[in-house]
């Protein structure tokens, strides 16, 4: 695992950008696996500015997220969906056409998990961008789901409950499920990059890079991949 150790989240934005845009710069035609939440953020308003900069282009790109929330379709403004229209999607020259999310409003989610596990299979990830949970999730696959798992529904631990509630207006309206790329189709992309800020993340980032490769920590898994790059600012290296 290369680890690149930043000063803050800025800066942790400012590399993360530049490696995804030296993708996008050299395989104009590549598929990315994308994250969502808060650590991501600066990224993705850093490669709106490239965007129109004319630094960059998306518009051969295809993309594939990680996860969406059980029950919220692309109409409701706290789905994964709205998400990545409004801070990338719809800001740059994507074609939605060739974006991609689980269907939270599917009406057997079973069906959709295969149905969308299927279409990771046939588009292999050039890339695949990844945040880290506070207790070691990669996705939503939370402590001890398997490392040979494949798209399914995730019942969220309280923690993740808790860190994303932030994010809606109170608890008790945090989706207590959702689907998830599983963790051996994250192990699938031919390269990794994970981005980790704040001190509440030290002890994850500690397991995942020096712990024990266990489930119990889901992101200690990367450790077997060939091509993990982690970029981790000053507090959320605080015990390596």
């Amino acid at each position: 695992m290369k680890i690149i150790k930043v000063k803050n989240y800025d800066e942790m934005s400012d590399k993360s950008a530049e490696i995804l845009a030296s993708v996008v710069k050299a395989e104009p035609h590549a598929t990315l696996g994308l994250a969502t939440g808060s650590t991501v953020l600066g990224t993705y308003d850093r490669l709106v500015e490239m965007y129109k900069r004319g630094e960059i282009s998306f518009a051969d790109i295809s993309s594939f997220n990680l996860d969406e929330y059980v029950g919220l379709g692309g109409d409701s403004d706290q789905s994964y969906v709205h998400y990545m229209r409004k801070h990338l999607f719809c800001r740059t020259d994507f074609d939605l056409k060739n974006t991609h999310l689980p269907d939270g409003a599917a009406e057997n989610a079973e069906e959709e998990c295969a149905r969308y596990s299927a279409l990771l299979a046939a588009n292999p990830r050039r890339i695949q961008l990844l945040g880290l949970g506070s207790d070691g999730h990669i996705g939503f696959n939370e402590p001890y789901s398997p490392f040979d798992g494949t798209t399914h529904v995730a019942e969220l631990a309280e923690s993740t409950i808790s860190d994303n509630s932030r994010l809606f207006e109170r608890l008790e309206a945090v989706p207590r499920k959702a689907i998830t790329m599983g963790i051996a189709e994250i192990m699938q992309a031919r390269s990794i990059l994970i981005l980790v800020s704040g001190a509440a993340k030290a002890e994850a980032v500690r397991a995942m890079v020096n712990g024990e490769v266990n489930e119990s920590c889901p992101a200690s898994g990367l450790q077997r991949h060939g091509d993990v790059t982690l970029i981790v600012d000053e507090a959320a290296a605080g015990l390596l």
